[in-house]
């Protein structure tokens, strides 16, 4: 019987959520499986992955056939460092403790180049948010200047109609008191 690990379908539509499973390869993709080993969520940034190691392990040893994307998975999850690392041991290379001490080296600067690569993208996000801010305030700062001139302008209109009607109030009342005395 050959093995696949692969990923079946869950989740609803436009948001899938994998779970990461042993099948047999003649299985349909979302049809039964040996076992689950873990589960794949790409909607999260960075994807999450809850992966059990050792089964993950195990069966790549005896021989599952992982997809491709499931291979990507494996391989940052570190169960091909492991299984290359416990082959050197096989072979007389190196002793059990040196490949752990290997392995545990590679997943911390694994863990640092996470951590570097996260903290790059906040701060990117945190200079896009002020460079927006900083941009809508220069716009508000238009804005204001604009409607600040309009109001003088305004302000402007109303002195010069005001001025042009007190001008024009005493001519014409002294006529209107002259009018009703010749009457």
């Amino acid at each position: 019987m050959a093995t696949k690990i692969r990923l079946q379908r869950n989740g609803r539509k436009g948001y899938a959520f994998y779970s990461i499973v042993i099948a047999d390869s003649r299985a349909p993709r979302d049809g039964r499986f040996i076992e689950k080993v873990g589960t794949y969520n790409p909607n999260t940034n960075p994807a999450t992955v809850d992966l059990n190691f050792d089964r993950a392990l195990y069966w790549v040893k005896v021989g599952a056939q992982p997809t491709d994307t499931v291979r990507n998975i494996l391989s940052r999850e570190g169960v091909y460092m492991m299984k290359h690392l416990q082959g050197g041991v096989a072979k007389g290379a190196f002793d059990e403790a040196t490949a752990q001490a290997r392995f545990s080296a590679w997943k911390e600067n694994k863990q640092a180049n996470l951590a570097a690569i996260k903290a790059k993208a906040e701060e990117t996000k945190q200079a896009a948010v002020k460079e927006r801010l900083e941009a809508e305030k220069k716009i508000n700062e238009e804005i204001a200047k604009k409607v600040a001139e309009k109001k003088a302008a305004e302000a402007a209109a109303k002195a010069e109609a005001e001025a042009a009607t007190a001008e024009e109030t005493p001519a014409e009342e002294a006529p209107a008191t002259e009018a009703p005395a010749e009457a």
